[in-house]
């Protein structure tokens, strides 16, 4: 496994997405609940995003995380930005588009700071590439938010391999958060994940669970059941644990609201499957055998 910056991080992250406006609306108590539940169960990191909720996800959590009464040395906060959408909260933005300016990542992470009721963010991440983006005035932001003490460490989020590598070659950074499961194998071939085991980099991964794979009764899905039950484990588990097993150290993104489903998928990493079960269920959802 890689070795990272990102060592304090739970092995499996809770993703705050459905918290809100547009998902499960929970209540601030019940967030509190939730984050009780996830912590003692080992997931100590949350990840979310200013513009989760209509804007308004990172505020629910804060003051939930303030009723839970967990100390905030005990967990890691992961936040992204640089998605301005036409929402309520935000009349001014006519067109959806990207801001990476060095004003905007400064503003961006100074209004995190107060809607989670926080002293630093653990995490900060570039949401998506922009194609005005600089490095160097990406660069510039990381480094004086990171002298200031407000965010700890900086990545990207569903950056391409070179993408990356242009910022990173301007300022390290600790991530590169991409859709990656066992549906969406092209990170694992378009170089994102060679990448990070070059710079020792741990890669996230949101939507681990892949889309449509726990339903059905095609191959994969029969191939899943057989594999899950010679584990005696759930379908979702082995979807989870063949993530794991890669050699970068992928952290799954677990957007969920259901503490058993967070459970499942921290016990998840108990699981070791062989070389030649990880290639089956490659295969499987190839359709084909590797060349």
């Amino acid at each position: 496994m890689a070795e990272s910056t990102l060592n304090s991080f739970s092995p499996v992250i809770a993703g705050t997405m459905s918290y809100g406006k547009g998902g499960k609306n929970l209540t601030e108590k019940e967030v509190a609940g939730l984050i009780k539940k996830t912590v003692s169960t080992g997931i100590t990191t949350f990840d979310m995003a200013d513009i989760y909720g209509d804007y308004t996800t990172e505020a629910l959590f804060g003051k939930g995380f303030r009723k839970s009464g967990i100390s905030r040395e005990s967990v890691q906060f992961i936040t992204k930005c640089g998605i301005k959408a036409p929402q309520l909260t935000r009349p001014e933005y006519k067109v959806k588009h990207y801001d990476t300016s060095f004003s905007h990542i400064i503003w961006s992470a100074e209004n995190s700071l107060k809607q989670l009721q926080t002293n630093y963010i653990d995490l900060l991440l570039i949401h998506r590439p922009d194609p005005l983006m600089h490095p160097e005035e990406l660069a510039e932001a990381f480094t004086r938010l990171q002298r200031e003490g407000k965010v700890k460490h900086f990545g990207v989020s569903n950056f391409t391999p070179t993408q990356f590598t242009m910022v990173n070659d301007s300022f390290p950074l600790a991530t590169n958060q991409v859709e990656a499961s066992l549906s969406m194998r092209q990170p694992f071939s378009d170089g994102t994940f060679d990448v990070c085991l070059e710079h020792g980099i741990r890669p996230m991964a949101w939507s681990p669970l892949g889309k449509e794979l726990l339903t059905g009764d095609s191959a994969l899905n029969g191939l899943l059941q057989e594999t899950a039950l010679n584990h005696e484990a759930t379908p979702a588990q082995i979807l989870i644990a063949w993530l794991l097993k890669h050699p970068a150290g992928i952290f799954p993104v677990m957007g969920t609201t259901q503490h058993k489903r967070l459970e499942d998928a921290f016990h998840a990493q108990q699981i070791k499957l062989t070389r030649q079960e990880w290639f089956a269920l490659w295969e499987a959802a190839e359709g084909k055998e590797v060349p």
